[in-house]
């Protein structure tokens, strides 16, 4: 605790200063004593985890069937909906991630053997994401409702920047 001096008193030239050993705060994520980052590795340790999740959704759904009080249940009902689309998001992130490696084996195996590497720009891959969803929801027969509901949204964005008529 800091030294109290009375203020009557004119202020020593060379003052007594106690040193305190102040606390080095470490976060994993940036230090490199915690070691890289690599997902696939992150991935394969923590595998065990979704199958807890699973697991507890069970549990979640065994719990919102037998749940009488409409709050509870609407609870439980977004607690269910978070973990589906959890679930969809890291399905999302895995499949992202694979495309990702099998895009540089194929650049390797271009290197290997004397071609120049060509990597796609953040546009492209962009593009190419769309046209694979475009051709998932071809497949699934989904197509028509997408388009419509995108329609729909362009709409009221487009009625939206439009000044006002009064």
């Amino acid at each position: 605790r800091p030294l109290e001096m009375s203020a009557k008193k004119p202020v020593p030239f060379l003052r007594q200063v106690i040193s305190v050993t102040k606390k080095v705060h470490r976060d994993p994520r940036f230090d490199d004593l915690s070691g890289e980052y690599k997902p696939e590795i992150f991935m394969k340790t923590y595998s065990f985890l979704d199958s807890i999740k699973k697991q507890e959704k069970e549990m979640v759904q065994k719990q919102l069937k037998k749940c009488r009080n409409m709050e509870q249940k609407e609870k439980l009902q977004q607690l269910v909906n978070r973990m589906t689309q959890q679930e969809q998001a890291q399905k999302k992130q895995q499949k992202l991630r694979e495309k990702e490696l099998s895009l540089k084996r194929q650049q390797r195996e271009l290197a290997k053997q004397g071609k120049k590497p060509f990597f796609l720009k953040k546009s492209e891959k962009r593009k190419l994401e769309l046209a694979e969803k475009y051709a998932e929801l071809k497949r699934s027969g989904k197509l028509e409702s997408f388009l419509n509901k995108k329609r729909k949204r362009n709409a009221i964005k487009d009625k939206r920047r439009l000044p006002s008529q009064k």
